[in-house]
Order: structure tokens, then sequence, then C-alpha cells
């Protein structure tokens, strides 16, 4: 059995504000083995990329971490103090971000932000860090990388810019990368390349990688396991393959249903009725309860903890044994 590099427990991320506390990732518990790829996904406001600027010790005051526990390889990072955390960003953690000009500083080359990178994190001389960039550069597909190292983010397309961040992600071989939304900003052709780069990089450093997107073709193509947010909480998780071939969350349900089928005859897709609720507005209960065709009293009552059926956990009272044993 292979230890898990990150494990997440009860994670709660908090917002205070003059009206109250705000609850925007509410007990979310997952873990991830090095190798694995772990997709998170769910609609705008689901809590994902916080669940991820929380890991890598970026979540923007007044938001903070008000419970549980994050812990990479064995040891707590959640509560470390600033520098610290920043040391284990860049050396232990690799982040990918969804905008790739917002990762870039369009007054330096790259090849001084990735030898910059380099030099802080690995005991290695200027030489050997600019050897290294460029090793990086042509590992993530950059064409002429020893002429292009010289360039300004401005001089390259926006995949190539892309390119440039997985590269800095990798600078000091992080044991997990945390990837948000990474082919969001892409044309498709250049959102598979991206997704292939990420999978075989995955595979040769033998990084963990937690992907963050609402693109449930990109969680099938690339993710091992797939947890699916609904309003700061996961409702189901699973081996990607159960989960969406045979979704049991009604809210998975519905994610699955919505999504065109290539030769598919059907005339109209399945559409979720309603939107996410606010932050300060999340029904008692289930929180996807208003929107469920299949709710009943106790999921507008209690609200239900991850239930294992299979591989797979989900919290939803439909697989609780007292209701299923009521329902034969």
């Amino acid at each position: 059995m292979t230890q898990n590099l990150l494990e997440v427990e009860n994670l709660r991320v908090e917002f205070p504000t003059r009206r109250g506390t705000l609850v925007a990732v509410d007990d979310v518990s997952f873990s991830i083995a090095p190798g694995e790829v772990l997709g998170v996904v769910g609609e705008s406001g689901a809590g994902k990329s916080l669940t991820g600027a929380a890991i890598i010790g970026l979540l923007e005051p007044p938001g903070r971490v008000a419970g549980g526990e994050i812990r990479l390889g064995g040891q707590r990072i959640d509560n470390l103090p600033y520098e610290k955390m920043r040391r284990i960003r860049g050396k232990e953690i690799g982040a990918i971000f969804q905008d790739p000009l917002t990762s870039l500083n369009p007054l330096y080359t790259i090849g001084r932000q990735l030898t910059e990178t380099i030099l802080t994190h690995l005991e290695v001389s200027e030489a050997e860090a600019r050897d290294r960039a460029i090793k990086l550069l042509q590992e993530v597909g950059i064409p002429a990388a020893e002429r292009r190292i010289d360039h300004y983010p401005h001089q390259f397309s926006g995949g190539m810019r892309q390119r440039v961040v997985i590269a800095l992600a990798l600078c000091a071989n992080p044991r997990l990368i945390v990837a948000d939304e990474p082919t969001t900003a892409l044309d498709v052709s250049i959102q598979a390349q991206i997704i292939t780069l990420l999978k075989r990089l995955c595979r040769d450093h033998g990084a963990a990688v937690m992907l963050v997107t609402h693109d449930m073709g990109v969680i099938a193509e690339t993710a091992d396991r797939v947890a699916v947010m609904y309003a700061g909480r996961i409702a189901e998780i699973g081996p990607v393959r159960d989960v969406i071939k045979r979704a049991k969350h009604p809210y998975t349900e519905g994610l699955m249903g919505s999504i065109p089928k290539l030769g598919g005859d059907e005339a109209k897709l399945a559409q979720i009725d309603g939107s996410m609720p606010r932050l300060t507005a999340i029904p008692k209960g289930c929180a996807f309860n208003p929107r469920c065709p299949k709710a009943f009293d106790r999921c507008r009552a209690e609200r239900p903890d991850p239930i294992a059926v299979g591989d797979t956990k989900v919290a939803c009272w439909l697989y609780d044994d007292a209701h299923k044993a009521a329902a034969e």
C-alpha cells in the first residue's frame, strides 16, 4: 500500500465579515498518492480553488484555515510560519494557475524567472541553473529552448506561456503540483497538448497532482480519481471511471447528464434546476436538497457525511443503510 503524499482532513476555510463568518470550504477530506492525479470538479463557487489555495498557503486575507489539517509527506503544513511555508511552496509544492500572464513577470525574461527559482530552492551554480532551465523548457515542449530562454513572456503565445508556467512549477522537482484550471484560457487543441504534457510529467517525475477544473472532459482524460464539490463540501469522490460511468450522488448524475455525447440520440440534455447557494444562504441539511429531484425529509433536516459505496464515497442519504432497508 503506497503511503499518501498529501492528506487533507476536515479542512475548513472561513471568511470573517461584518455580517458574520462565511464558511467557504466545510469539512473537506481527501488524499493523493505519489504519481496520482486527483481531479477536483464542480460549479463556480464550489470551493475548488480555495481548497487548492489553502494547500499552497496562498489564501487571500481575510480568508483563513479555521479547522482541520493538511499534511504533506506526513508533515503538517497548514500551521507553519509564512517563511517556512514559502520555502515548502517552491521546493515541495509547485503551482500552475489559470492565466499564465499572472504567473510570469512581464519585465523579466523567462530564463531569469526560471533560474532565480532554481537558485532559490536548489544548491546549484548559475550555469547549472541555466542548463536546468533549458532542459525544463525542452521537456515541456518549447522549441529552440536555448534561444527562447532569453525571450520575454509577451513573445510567447498563450499555450507556450502555459508550458513555461509548468516548467516554472517543476523547477525544484516538487512532490506535489496544484494545477488550478490550467487549460481554461487555451483553445481546445492546445488544451489536449497541455493535458498530455501534465500526464507525462506526472508519470516521469512521480509527482502527485491536484487538478482543479470545471471541465469533466479534462478530468476524464487526465485524472485517476475525481472529487466532485458542491457548496464547499465533497459530494462524491472515487475512481474517475466509476464516478463518470456510474455516478451515485444526484448532483454528479446531473453533471454527467448535462454533457453532450458524440453520436448521442438524446433529444434534450439533462439540466440541474436552480443554482449553487450563496455562502450566506446555504440550506439546512444537504446543501443540494433544494435542487435535488430525489430529496426526502431527512435531506432537508440532516447533513450527510460521506458513505462508502464500493470504492466511492458519496455524501447522500440515499445510500444510508436505514434508507435502503426502508426502500426495500
